[in-house]
């Protein structure tokens, strides 16, 4: 397949912090493997290996990561001194890709096994500029999101920005995984702030080019603390599916781990432990999710907690997510 694809990675992640302080939110980690890791994976999988992003925020930690690879990604990037929106983001990465192209458009914080191929297909036929994916949610959870109204077609006839449960019209959400034609770059002015649902959308939907497909498979969007951790135990159920250490279960637990355990650790519930954790003596964990190279020292109770990368953990904790030595409560 010739299919490039641009990855959206320069957004702060704000919401996420301070797990992203010294972090960007493509490299955030589930069950110890970095949200970008696992998309490049599926992409390569379905035969895409042309890539661009756009980076901003920490930029260098991704470009780093990347720039040399040997998993047969071709990696491209820009570096945006300044945001300039979802669709700015795109235009200034127009000259990667080649009129009567179509082309993927992702978020780097989305964890997902969408039949992309499916949603080609579907784009192909349609013949529309943009392709949406769209997702099924719970009915009192749209207002965490974009409602997406459509015709009996697949058209999208309307969007509704986080309405109410009362107010929207169905449960339709845009992923934020799209499919455009080359022809996308004609509704995006040059060196101007622009994002997708402000300023692409409308005018597409005013043209009747702004199509969609069903994603039936898992899509998870690690916009907050709460979707992060909630998207980290999906794997231990089993919803989400991509390469990762082998989950161990027990009695009491089923935790995935990339350092040695002390024999005297108590482990309960789920636990995800990060690569050079060093774990002292009668050490308890509880549903938490411990990064890289983090100390804990001896008879340390830890629940309900996520820590970031190079933290030292000298008392108990619980409900807590720690990061660049900033707690918040969970």
């Amino acid at each position: 397949m010739n299919l490039k694809a641009m990855i959206m990675s320069a957004g702060m992640g704000s919401r996420l912090e301070p797990l992203t302080l010294q972090v960007p939110k493509p490299l955030v980690t589930v069950a110890n493997r970095p949200i970008m890791d696992i998309l490049f994976e599926s992409l390569l999988n379905i035969g895409i290996k042309d890539v661009i992003c756009n980076t901003h925020y920490l930029a260098d930690q991704i470009i780093n990561r990347y720039k040399t690879n040997n998993i047969g990604l071709n990696f491209n990037y820009i570096k945006e001194n300044d945001l300039s929106g979802t669709a700015g983001g795109l235009k200034k990465c127009q000259f990667f890709f080649h009129k009567g192209e179509d082309f993927l458009v992702l978020s780097a914080d989305g964890l997902t096994n969408a039949d992309i191929l499916k949603g080609i297909d579907i784009h192909n036929k349609s013949g529309a500029i943009a392709t949406i994916g769209i997702k099924q949610v719970r009915h009192e959870e749209v207002s965490n999101f974009g409602v997406v109204v459509t015709d009996k077609n697949g058209f999208i006839t309307e969007f509704q920005e986080k309405p109410s449960v009362d107010e929207a019209k169905n449960n339709f959400i845009n992923t934020g995984i799209y499919i455009f034609n080359y022809k996308i770059f004609d509704y995006i002015p040059e060196n101007t702030f622009y994002d997708f649902a402000k300023n692409v959308f409308p005018k597409l939907l005013l043209d009747k080019q702004i199509n969609t497909f069903v994603i039936e498979d898992y899509w998870s969007d690690i916009g907050t603390l709460t979707q992060y951790r909630l998207s980290a135990w999906d794997v231990f159920d089993g919803n989400c599916h991509f390469k990762h250490d082998k989950i161990i279960r027990t009695p009491e637990s089923e935790y995935i781990s990339a350092s040695p355990i002390p024999e005297d650790t108590v482990l309960s519930g789920r636990v995800v432990i990060g690569n050079n954790c060093n774990i002292g003596k009668n050490v308890t964990l509880e549903n938490s999710i411990l990064w890289d190279n983090i100390k804990i020292t001896d008879n340390v109770t830890i629940k309900n907690c996520i820590i970031a990368n190079d933290e030292v953990i000298t008392n108990n904790i619980e409900n807590r997510v720690i990061g660049h030595t900033k707690a918040v409560s969970i």
